[in-house]
């Protein structure tokens, strides 16, 4: 319960820190909502001058923030300059959709690149491992974006496999046949972050199995005969989840930066789309709660993962902060 409790008292200071960093790094951009209406000869000042103070512009940036951290205890997050709705509903309607894009991509990152990374170090310097590690390099240096873009050209408009864009089909579905339909659509853009997230984790694996096969009571497990199998196991396996789990979390917030490309390419109406288009027309409001949001999920999976690293070691227990 003090681990627990320290945590919180951890994530309510960073989540404070990061509300004001990006509150002041949002506001020190160039132009701004309005700046549209303030070039347009039809719309006075008067008008700009009464918009901003309905959303309290107006005022000096410090009390602005004040406002708003006050608005926030209280899980308002106010109204969306551009459409006129709460954040909150905005956020609450894509939030879904960025969640299972960037847990099933992690699932799976997780899952191959574990395989993968044993596979090579206990096949070390052998075809196979040769193979992986060209695999995971081409994996690292691909950008996202540009693999997006390939998927779509032969796979999408070429052999008409999946589909371009969207989240379903344009005749509605119901029931498994809408799952189905759903899952179609996100097959491509799940690969594209799949496919891009595990070269660095296999190849951290590969080279902390390769640590591990070194250790002596590997080497005696071998020369009590116990097999590959058993080896990976009871001993590979568990001293690898501490690593491997820490890095997850700190991977958190890659992945979900990484939806906002996926998803304008992909045009899925999800949090990393809505960020993007709101960062266009400097929607201030909807750009800082899903800082807020993104951030407080991004310390939840890291505390999350600290927790789980408590309870397979004692001692980090104790050295956690």
């Amino acid at each position: 319960m003090k681990l627990i409790f320290r945590k919180l008292i951890y994530i309510c200071g960073m989540l404070l820190l990061i509300s004001l960093i990006s509150f002041l790094a949002i506001h020190a951009a160039p132009n701004s909502f309005f700046a549209a209406g303030e070039l347009n000869p039809n719309i006075t000042k008067e008008s700009i001058e009464h918009l901003k103070a309905i959303y309290g512009l107006d005022k000096p940036l410090f009390e602005q923030y004040l406002h708003w951290v006050w608005a926030l205890l209280h899980l308002d997050f106010g109204l969306s300059f551009a459409s006129g709705k709460a954040v909150v509903d905005e956020i609450v309607s894509r939030l879904p959709i960025t969640l299972t894009i960037n847990l099933v991509s992690m699932f799976f990152v997780f899952f191959i690149s574990l395989w993968l990374g044993i596979k090579a170090a206990l096949k070390q310097q052998s075809l196979e491992d040769k193979a992986i590690k060209q695999l995971s390099l081409v994996s690292f240096a691909m950008p996202s974006f540009y693999l997006a873009l390939l998927l779509i050209l032969f796979l999408s408009l070429k052999l008409g496999w999946f589909p371009i864009s969207g989240l379903q089909s344009i005749e509605p579905k119901e029931g498994i046949a809408k799952l189905i339909d759903q899952a179609w659509h996100l097959s491509l853009p799940i690969f594209v972050m799949v496919f891009g997230g595990i070269g660095g984790l296999t190849m951290y694996v590969r080279s902390l199995t390769l640590e591990i096969l070194k250790s002596d009571y590997i080497f005696f497990a071998k020369a009590r005969g116990i097999d590959d199998k058993t080896v990976r196991k009871k001993f590979i396996m568990p001293n690898l989840m501490p690593s491997i789990i820490t890095i997850l979390g700190l991977s958190l917030p890659g992945l979900i930066g990484g939806s906002v490309i996926i998803e304008s390419i992909f045009s899925i109406n999800g949090m990393g789309l809505l960020f993007y288009q709101s960062a266009l027309s400097r929607d201030y409001p909807v750009i800082m709660g899903i800082l807020i949001i993104t951030a407080f999920l991004t310390l939840l999976g890291n505390v999350l993962a600290d927790l789980i690293l408590a309870k397979l070691n004692p001692y980090f227990k104790d050295k956690s902060l």
